[in-house]
């Protein structure tokens, strides 16, 4: 039969027995993930509002055409924003909304970084002017930083500003097809302002780039203004997905705007022409970076805890092999390759979660310190800030696409909710920053974090340990041995000239062997993550020291400091998540769960980066076998408890937008009716059918007019 669907006489819970196995409260661990039982509760209320919603409905986002796409996205951001009024809805609850709609729009750049780069770099009078309309969307405003020819290098924008003392405009110019706007989303179609970024030029000197703020389009016909040309930079990868936003370009001819709309909080340019600097402190800008790098770790959190409920669930309804005289077949989850797939994507989810709320804690620090102008965190804050974000998001992409692959065939297909996911989140890797790029930052820092050593300088925060560095270059992990083995041999006082204990870590023996149990205590985790960070960053010093020219070394050694800084921001995670397991969990076998995934985060990385461990001579091979032994005892812990750890995530079907990751696991029924409401079975007989099938059925071609 062609065309019709499965009726399902009755609803069946299919992971009712996975669930049922459970060895810990899962609403408590529901508490856990949102952060409080108050957060729990806005966030329940709140999807459940958007997914009892029809405007709301995901149903033909991946097969619709652009236009109508972007259409329905315009009408559920405005009924969203109606919802938002009528409701008198909260900060909080507007945050929930957005992440429960799940479908990216304009209002994104304008809430997000249109409004906060008024407040952060605005002076008060212009924050007096311009926030109150942007607040109640009388304006709508982007971001327009990116250009055609420059992303990362931002003292590279091409875009000028120069000023004319004779009408006491700036005037706005693209003067190079490289110099368009391009990327800036909600600019497109949509926003009738922006921050434009621009070279300030006044008397031919060029200041570098500030940030203006500069009128697009009539308020009252929506037109473009005199002199600007803008429209959206086409279709973006994937169905649906990131589609849903108009991401721009634009240009300038020799646009004029009141001098007054650059933005004047840091520096300014007065009547005369005269550029000046302000007495606020540029450290202040570090705060909003801060912010925003702490929403992006929170949002890879989302995304990949997205992606696993919807593996974890199949992967328990899904049967294959295994099935002997007739009996059921093998659950999917009941493999252990699937499991050391899988699982280290579940212990890092809850690892993202957590070291997520320590940035909002971070982020608070930072804040309050520098109202006293107590500036001293901020290098340490921004380099951990860029490094969480570079690891966080290009971990979670690729955790989106292993989601997608161990589904099988069934996750290739839309309906599965894993290829609009991935599309949809891959461009995190590159927005605010290009991951790289940020990891060469951390590089930096921690090149002169270690250079700062031999003067007594103690290093801070995330980079604490390398105060420790002569004991963490001799120190091997006590798993075999029960206590730490050093060398008795010296090693120099921190300095560049850290030498021999490479030498050292590599010829040492290995021990009487203990247990792989070992591996699971706190202090042993966590040492063997320093003593690698440690000895990496202080191996790059070293080979840095060689070069007579220090950019020329960074750019040689660019690999090997990329890895270090990963070590680093790993070590930063790991730590995090131990921090978190100090604190006090309520809930019945909450806390033992949680012991399970730090393992598994832990010891999955250690098995993952396993040469740097032993190259650096931080752990002996006997060791890495010990750790590998313990990881596949906690995949067996976690087995029975796998689904209930992601129906903590407390994500509705909605939200998910899966066939594959339903909650009551009736995978095949949803995948078949999905099929049918496509377009393309529309009609039983395609389109096209008499113009190119039926002539080359019979043997017509000759006669067709193709």
């Amino acid at each position: 039969m062609e065309g019709g669907s499965v009726a399902v006489a009755v609803a069946v819970d299919h992971l009712a027995h996975e669930r049922s196995k459970a060895e810990f409260d899962v609403d408590d661990m529901k508490i856990v993930w949102a952060g409080s039982p108050h957060s729990f509760q806005v966030a329940d209320r709140i999807a459940r509002l958007v997914a009892n919603d029809p405007v709301f409905s995901k149903e033909d986002r991946t097969v619709v055409g652009r236009k109508e796409l972007f259409k329905n996205t315009l009408r559920k951001a405005a009924y969203a924003r109606k919802l938002v009024n009528d409701l008198s809805l909260t900060e909080e609850e507007v945050s929930r909304l957005s992440f429960s709609i799940s479908e990216h729009n304009y209002m994104d750049l304008h809430f997000g970084m249109f409004i906060p780069a008024i407040k952060g770099q605005g002076t008060e009078d212009q924050q007096n002017k311009w926030l109150p309309l942007a607040q109640k969307c009388a304006i709508i405003g982007c971001y327009a930083q990116t250009e055609l020819g420059h992303g990362s290098n931002v003292q590279g924008l091409e875009t000028t500003a120069t000023f004319d003392p004779q009408t006491d405009h700036f005037i706005i110019h693209s003067p190079t097809l490289t110099s368009s706007k391009w990327w800036p989303g909600g600019l497109g179609k949509v926003s009738t302002h922006a921050i434009v970024y621009a070279r300030v030029i006044t008397d031919g000197q060029d200041h570098g780039v500030h940030g203006f703020i500069v009128q697009l389009r009539s308020l009252d016909d929506h037109l473009p203004l005199p002199g600007i040309t803008v429209g959206d930079i086409g279709t973006k990868f994937g169905n649906g997905a990131y589609n849903t936003m108009d991401n721009g370009v634009l240009r300038f001819d020799h646009v004029r705007i009141p001098r007054d709309q650059m933005l004047m909080r840091v520096s300014q340019v007065t009547r005369e022409g005269k550029f000046m600097r302000s007495n606020f402190p540029r450290q202040l800008l570090y705060g909003t970076m801060v912010y925003v790098r702490q929403t992006i770790v929170a949002n890879a959190s989302n995304a990949l805890s997205k992606a696993v409920c919807i593996a974890m669930r199949y992967s328990a309804v899904r049967r294959q092999f295994g099935s002997q005289n007739g009996s059921v077949e093998t659950q999917v989850l009941d493999y252990k390759t699937q499991q050391n797939r899988l699982f280290p994507l579940l212990a890092s989810a809850y690892a993202f979660r957590f070291v997520s709320e320590w940035l909002k804690w971070l982020y608070t620090d930072v804040t309050q310190r520098s109202q006293v102008n107590d500036f001293s965190t901020l290098p340490e804050a921004h380099a951990c800030t860029a490094g969480l974000k570079s690891l966080t998001t290009s971990f979670t992409a690729d955790g989106i696409e292993e989601c997608r692959k161990l589904c099988g065939g069934h996750g290739y297909l839309c309906s599965s909710g894993l290829p609009e996911l991935f599309a949809v989140y891959v461009p995190a890797c590159t927005y605010e920053g290009d991951n790289i790029v940020l990891l060469l930052q951390v590089a930096r820092f921690l090149m002169k974090t270690v250079s700062q050593l031999p003067s007594g300088k103690k290093p801070v925060g995330t980079t604490a340990y390398l105060g420790r560095a002569a004991h963490l270059l001799q120190c091997r992990s006590p798993v075999q041995t029960g206590k730490n083995f050093c060398s008795s041999t010296p090693i120099p006082a921190p300095a560049k000239t850290f030498i021999g204990w490479r030498k050292f870590s590599t010829s040492c023996r290995d021990q009487d062997c203990a247990t792989a149990e070992d591996w699971l205590k706190p202090s042993v985790m966590l040492e063997a993550f320093e003593a690698r960070a440690t000895r990496m960053s202080v191996a790059c010093a070293q080979n840095l020291s060689t070069f007579n020219n220090q950019e020329d070394g960074f750019l040689e050694l660019s690999p090997d400091l990329n890895e270090a800084a990963i070590a680093h921001c790993q070590l930063i995670v790991v730590s995090k998540f131990i921090e978190k397991l100090q604190q006090d969990i309520p809930g019945e076998g909450v806390k033992k769960q949680l012991e399970n995934l730090c393992g598994i985060y832990a010891l999955h990385l250690l098995h993952k980066h396993l040469g740097d461990f032993l190259g650096t001579g931080s752990i002996t091979p006997k060791q890495a076998a010990l750790a590998n032994d313990q990881l596949r005892s906690l995949y067996s812990q976690v087995r029975p408890n796998a689904v209930a750890l992601v129906d903590a995530f407390n994500y509705t079907d909605h939200l998910l937008g899966s066939a594959l990751g339903r909650y009551d696991g009736n995978v095949y029924p949803a995948l078949y009716e999905t099929a049918w409401k496509d377009p393309l079975n529309d009609s039983v007989v395609p389109d096209g059918y008499l113009e190119y099938i039926r002539p080359l059925l019979k043997q017509q071609l000759h006669n067709s007019r193709l």
